[in-house]
């Protein structure tokens, strides 16, 4: 699944990636034009954003249906996005319910020091209605090995660190986003009764999940023209994960 490639020295910098960039190379980004189908009285329409799309318009967006957003604020410990005012703070602004998202690099650093990482810097959470938890990007190492290195168990122990500090922190159990087939590769944990799924398929349904869920939260389906998603229920059920 992986492709091996030369890992970077010590000390490289943290490069920006987006939230299913990884995905995307390793598994595809389905057929161009594909709508999902989505009940409009069931679902909310929302997009993630990250640097490479800048100063977003954020009135476009809400005229476009859309009602959440995430927003990357931080990568390993070593990164964090410069453009995560104006998304995070326009994203709410214009009346969204808007959360951040942090990309896993666990081959640099412990679960516990990149979710405190990311909780210092933009990943926190407060019961104002408008912020959802915060959320853990685990895909595809963009710098190596499939599962930077780590066997499903160590993979587990870090993604549980990451969460049960990020729980610490803020109260609340981070949102997990990932890959049915890079999840079921790498992790062996069941984490479903406790933080809520984000999947990646980018086709006209959801198919099937990671092993440890029986439904999901929110589905990320398409990367054109940007990443957009649809949470898996009405506007107040939303707003009550919102709330907490």
């Amino acid at each position: 699944m992986g492709t091996q490639v030369t890992e970077p020295p010590s000390g490289t910098p943290t490069e920006d990636h987006a939230m299913g960039s990884q995905i995307r190379k390793h598994e595809g980004s389905g057929e161009p034009g594909l709508e999902p189908r989505l009940d409009p009285l069931a679902t909310v329409r929302g997009i993630d954003v990250s640097s490479h799309q800048g100063n977003v318009d954020w009135p476009h967006w809400w005229g476009q249906g859309m009602r959440f957003a995430y927003v990357k604020a931080t990568e390993g410990t070593g990164y964090e996005n410069p453009y995560f005012a104006q998304q995070y703070n326009g994203s709410y602004n214009i009346g969204m319910i808007r959360g951040a998202y942090h990309f896993a690099l666990p081959d640099r650093s412990s679960g516990a020091a990149q979710a405190n990482y990311f909780v210092d810097n933009g990943g926190g959470w407060s019961r104002d209605g408008k912020t959802l938890p915060g959320a853990l990007d685990m895909e595809y190492n963009p710098y190596g090995s499939t599962c930077y290195g780590l066997n499903q168990s160590q993979m587990t122990a870090w993604i549980k660190s990451f969460s049960d500090t990020y729980h610490a922190r803020t109260g609340r159990w981070p949102v997990i986003y990932t890959s049915t087939s890079w999840w079921n590769q790498c992790v062996n944990a069941d984490f479903g009764d406790t933080n809520p799924l984000w999947v990646a398929r980018y086709a006209d349904s959801v198919g099937p999940l990671p092993v440890g869920w029986g439904f999901h939260t929110f589905w990320q389906y398409t990367s054109s023209p940007l990443d957009q998603n649809s949470f898996n229920g009405a506007y107040d059920r939303l707003q009550a994960l919102a709330n907490g």
